[in-house]
Order: C-alpha cells, then sequence, then structure tokens
C-alpha cells in the first residue's frame, strides 16, 4: 500500500524521508526521523512503534542493519513489516517480510534506501533511487524528485491518496514535516506544499531560536 524513500544528506548531516500510499495519512504512521541519528520507514502493515526502536538503537550506535536486526529478530508478526532504515554513516539496510503485500521491491545505495508493496513493478524502488543519487540540491528537492520518479514509474497499483515529507536537521524538532492525508492528486499537492515552504523554512527557524531576529510574519498587524 506504500511506496517510500529514506535518506541521508552527506553534505549537510540532514535525515529525512518521503512516502505516498493508498491509505490516508501515511506519514503520520510510518515516517521516523531523528536529528544526528537517522531516518527509519515503517510500513506495509504497519506498527508505528518500530520506527523509533530501531532509532533508539542507531542512536546507541549501532550501523543500520545491525539495528535492524536486533528490533526484528523473534518479534511477533515480523513478517507482515517493511522496514527501510538510514544511519548516520550514510549506510542502508531493508527488512522485507514475507507476508508484505502484492507486487514488492526494495533498493539501496549510499546514503539511500527505498521500498515498496503493492507496486505496479517491482522496479518502483529503483527509480526512487536513482533520482535520489543523480540529483543535487536540498535533501527535501531530492526526496520530492525521487517519490515522483517512483509514480512517474508505476507507484502503487491503484491510486494513492496520501503523501508525506519529513526531514531532521539539528533540532530536537523537524526542519520540514509537510503531509497530505488525503487527496487525489497527494504527490502533486505535496509538491505545491514544499515549493510554498522552501523559501520560509530558514525564518521558521530563526523564530523559534532568536525571534528578536526573525522576519515579520507578513500578516496584517506585522508589517
Amino acid at each position: 500500500m506504500t511506496f517510500s524513500i529514506v535518506a541521508r544528506c552527506a553534505r549537510t548531516g540532514q535525515f529525512g524521508m518521503a512516502i505516498s500510499s493508498s491509505s490516508p495519512a501515511v506519514a503520520a504512521r510510518c515516517a521516523h526521523v531523528r536529528a544526528g541519528v537517522g531516518a527509519v520507514a515503517s510500513q506495509n502493515i504497519t506498527d508505528p512503534a518500530l520506527g523509533p526502536l530501531v532509532l533508539d538503537r542507531l542512536e546507541a550506535g549501532l550501523p543500520a542493519a545491525e539495528a535492524l536486526a536486533t528490533v526484528t529478530a523473534d518479534r511477533p508478526h515480523v513478517d507482515y513489516r517493511q522496514l527501510l532504515v538510514v544511519d548516520r554513516a550514510g549506510r542502508t539496510a531493508i527488512h522485507s517480510g514475507r507476508q508484505v503485500l502484492g507486487i514488492w521491491g526494495e533498493a539501496k545505495a549510499t546514503d539511500c534506501a527505498a521500498g515498496g508493496n503493492l507496486l505496479a513493478g517491482e522496479l518502483v524502488p529503483m527509480a526512487m533511487v536513482e533520482a535520489f543519487s543523480t540529483s543535487k540540491g536540498h535533501l527535501g528537492e531530492r526526496l520530492m524528485l525521487a517519490l515522483e520518479a517512483g509514480l512517474k514509474a508505476g507507484g502503487e497499483a491503484g491510486p494513492v491518496h496520501s503523501a508525506g515529507l519529513k526531514v531532521a536537521d539539528r533540532l530536537t524538532w523537524p526542519l520540514i514535516d509537510l503531509r497530505i492525508d488525503w487527496a487525489d492528486d497527494p504527490v502533486g499537492m505535496l509538491r505545491q506544499a514544499w515549493e510554498v515552504y522552501a523559501p520560509q523554512m530558514a525564518a521558521y527557524v530563526q523564530r523559534a531560536e532568536d525571534p528578536t531576529q526573525a522576519p515579520s510574519y507578513g500578516v496584517p498587524g506585522d508589517e
């Protein structure tokens, strides 16, 4: 029901994830990022608890493959889960259980891992990895390009209805957390939301860190 990518920006150390699904509010359940630590997708028949568990192990110093193995070892119902991981060194790991739904696929490269289930074709994740790996610029933009490439390659077998983009930088809260929870064109709407948010992103960080130096809000009463 989902296709997604987790990634690290080697230049900035940011971690992020982009995802789309036929299910509502997919990013609320499946997207997990932590500044300075990594990014994890927990999808297919989703257990949202698995993302933070893997991130905790990454934060403790385990590499991606070991962190994933410790969480999935002997865990009930793990055959129904699909998990993607990237760590602070750009190492990646994927678990796709034996009960992953429909046509599924996975692909990895340095700094990124993509996977999906109920796909139109098993090569969708590879299209996402290639789009990310050959792109430049801000991590948010590179993740959007990867998500759009996955959709262009077929995406899910049926229509998607939700999408999300989440990025962690050096802060305890996400630098980017954009979601389209139910729509006919969620990836297109997510692109629009990102293009609105991207030019204002630094200002929102400034307002949190030092509002005395922040630009105006651009609304009546704060000219």
